[in-house]
């Protein structure tokens, strides 16, 4: 063998060992066979968390399709902000107590099967996932593509898909999935276009009858759908159900989702909880391409952050046919529920999809709300936790109701005579949105709720079906804290936001914490909102709606108008203001089509004089 050569190779192998960045692990299983990834994944993990060393590793999958099943995933016991607590799960990757671990899919398809978690980051540190799809073989959803409609005989003839994954009993109709079975009973409408369809929202699936004319052409009869409908266009059925996310991330710091792309899940395509700085850079919600037959994504939002701290950083993605928001940011309130002492409340969840997971840790500083006038207890009292421990399980694994002990007295109003929530401010995050397409998706748009600054930039909200931008706060049906302070909505695009409404959504940006008794309310909720240099082409009126707001500037927008549709809101004010002060319009420019006059395009309630200076 030639010196130079041999050198040459002894040097490069040498190069390979030494790198803090090798690939020490490999996936056992080969791509593109529908051989059980589930056991490669399984043995991928155990290795992972045998290594002793916590230098750098990357994992890379050799670029396919791989299929992943349930029967040999890991059975893990969570339980997961804003879905479902049914246990246990199945999850394919349950990355577990792992620090500075990256997976390389290299363009990989991850297919799943049955009802699982395809991938989990539990107590993390430094995990990067990146460049692979996530999708399932065979949704929970069924699409109805509209063939024929008979308005005068209220019939209407439809394929459904997938093919051959459904049954009919007494008239109803039911989703059969790998072990599981779906009620379907709630539909998204779609145009042909793959727009949801104007006006008609979260619309009940039905029918007087259903029969199967011939093998999956159904024949629907007695439905209020069906004169409204025409041919091609698609309904998206589904329930409420929501058991798990795509993408589960808890207690994990430092987390990178690259390239990352979820076609489908059965819940959230990313939950993420009391976790530490995300970053998602093209991480994307999406169909897969242009002759994708689904018109849908994800059964509830593309992205949800419960809970976090740090910076979420979500940059570069395309949002598309889920059936809630592109991204929700908030923390969760509990309920005091017994003042034990001077210093000590006991607090629960309330929502009955949020509780089982760790909610503070002693020296988290904490507030209290008002909840029916939404209002900071004891003059915006702030204490610190002293001590934190479940009340009706060992831990506060699985536990709905905590005693918690505050360095400080508690003021004497307190109590649970009245309705008080507590805030974590400890496990609150910043938030950068940017560089985002949202579009063709149910609800709302972007859901902001944290005291920390929030940048929404450089986005394009296409088509939301709802409200594109919502500031919220709610400690009365959802408890998703908390009261926004520093927010700055800039440089997006809004083409025909809200053509139906829903819950909150007031305006194309919507300004909206759920306040019973604002009448009697004192002290605004969110304050410190800059929205400047933005473009809104509306067909309707609506732009702004703001509730209980200390600071809200409007300046440098351009607003233009279309006639895509007709105007149908029932707000027919650009600017709605029920009980705000400090708000400035200034230097904006209106269409002449949209027909905007200073006494008459603004609404304001429970205001007092001067509180909208416009410029």
């Amino acid at each position: 063998m030639n010196k130079i050569f041999q050198l040459t190779l002894i040097l490069a192998l040498l190069c390979t060992a030494c790198s803090p960045n090798r690939s020490a692990f490999t996936f056992g299983t080969k791509p593109d066979t529908k051989t059980d990834a589930s056991v490669s994944a399984v043995k991928l993990v155990e290795q992972l968390q045998s290594r002793t060393d916590t230098a750098l590793v990357t994992v890379t999958l050799t670029k396919g399709r791989y299929d992943f099943y349930p029967d040999s995933a890991f059975t893990r016991e969570y339980y997961i902000s804003n879905h479902d607590q049914d246990n246990p799960k199945k999850v394919a990757f349950a990355l577990e107590n792992l620090k500075n671990v990256t997976i390389d899919g290299q363009g990989s398809e991850l297919i799943f099967h049955g009802r699982m978690i395809p991938f989990a980051l539990v107590n993390c540190e430094n995990v990067t996932l990146k460049n692979f799809s996530v999708d399932f073989e065979i949704p929970a959803f069924r699409q109805l593509n509209v063939l024929k409609v008979d308005a005068e005989k209220n019939e209407m003839l439809a394929e459904i898909y997938p093919k051959g994954h459904h049954r009919i009993d007494d008239n109803k109709l039911f989703a059969v999935g790998e072990g599981y079975e779906n009620p379907l009973f709630m539909a998204m409408a779609f145009r042909a276009d793959k727009r949801l369809t104007y006006v008609r929202r979260d619309v009940g699936f039905n029918p007087a009858t259903i029969a199967e004319q011939s093998p999956d052409t159904l024949l629907l009869s007695g439905w209020e759908q069906i004169p409204l409908s025409s041919p091609d266009e698609r309904f998206a059925l589904r329930s409420w159900h929501r058991p798990t996310p795509g993408i589960f991330v808890s207690l994990s710091k430092n987390t990178i989702l690259n390239n990352v792309k979820v076609h489908y899940s059965e819940g959230m395509a990313l939950l993420a909880q009391m976790s530490e700085n995300i970053t998602l850079d093209g991480f994307s919600v999406c169909l897969r391409g242009d002759d994708d037959p689904r018109y849908f994504t994800t059964q509830a939002d593309a992205t949800h952050f419960s809970a976090c701290k740090g910076v979420i950083i979500s940059k570069n993605g395309l949002y598309e046919g889920m059936a809630d928001d592109a991204i929700n940011v908030h923390g969760t309130y509990l309920r005091a529920t017994k003042r034990v002492s001077d210093n000590t409340l006991q607090a629960r969840y309330m929502h009955p999809q949020a509780w089982g997971f760790l909610w503070g840790e002693p020296g988290d500083s904490v507030q209290f709300v008002e909840s029916e006038k939404m209002e900071l207890a004891g003059d915006a009292f702030i204490t610190t936790i002293q001590s934190i421990k479940a009340v009706d399980k060992p831990t506060e694994f699985g536990a709905k109701e905590f005693e918690i002990t505050f360095a400080d007295a508690l003021p004497q109003e307190i109590s649970e005579t009245g309705k008080f929530g507590i805030e974590n401010l400890t496990w609150t995050p910043e938030v950068i949105f940017s560089d985002n397409i949202v579009r063709n998706n149910r609800a709302r748009g972007a859901l902001f709720s944290t005291p920390k600054r929030v940048i929404c930039e450089n986005n394009l909200f296409d088509h939301t079906h709802g409200t594109a931008i919502l500031l919220c706060g709610d400690c009365n049906g959802w408890f998703e804290t908390g009261a926004c302070k520093d927010v700055i909505i800039r440089n997006n695009k809004f083409i025909n936001a809200l053509t139906a409404t829903y819950q909150f959504t007031n305006a194309v940006i919507s300004i909206y914490p759920e306040i019973p008794n604002l009448k009697d309310q004192q002290k605004f909720f969110h304050s410190g909102i800059v929205i400047e240099n933005n473009t809104f082409d509306m067909f309707d009126r609506p732009l702004v709606y703001a509730k209980s707001t200390d600071g809200l500037v409007f300046r440098n927008n351009t607003i233009t108008h279309n006639t895509e549709f007709e105007p149908f809101h029932w707000n027919t004010h650009p600017f709605f203001f029920e009980k705000v002060t400090n708000v400035s319009i200034e230097n904006n420019t209106f269409a002449e089509a949209f027909k905007f006059d200073k006494q008459t395009s603004i609404k304001t309630e429970f205001s007092e004089e001067n509180a909208v200076i416009i410029k």
